[in-house]
């Protein structure tokens, strides 16, 4: 069984942001296909930009997305940093505050997830 949490930092700005942003998501996919791992999926900093795009049925990502949404959750400080917190509410998304605001990477650590940033 392995334990991942997936962090999305990249924003939505360039041709590269896009390609890590479908990397993420692949590897997302991965391993929640495989019902023994235990996945989160973190948008975080310019990463929230990301979920009113994703929550598009039109985006080219949205199936991707669709696959891993259930794991996914945001940092809540950050959606209103990047005046995206309306469309992660409109999400139903799990907002994360557990540090100051922003998701606890130590407590992922703590529990063992291999933490991997996009």
């Amino acid at each position: 069984m392995a334990k991942a949490a997936i962090i999305i930092l990249a924003g939505n700005e360039s041709h590269a942001d896009y390609g890590r942003l479908a990397n993420a998501l692949e590897a997302a996919k991965e391993f929640a296909e495989n019902d023994e791992d235990e996945l989160q999926l973190i948008f975080d900093g310019a990463g929230t930009q990301w979920i009113p795009e994703l929550e598009d049925e039109e985006s080219d990502y949205h199936d991707l997305y669709k696959a891993v949404r259930d794991d996914a959750a945001a940092c809540d400080y950050c959606s209103g940093a990047f005046d995206v917190d309306d469309a992660v509410a409109d999400s139903e998304l799990v907002s994360l505050d557990e540090h100051d605001g922003h998701p606890s990477v130590r407590s992922l650590v703590d529990d063992d997830y291999e933490i991997l940033t996009f």
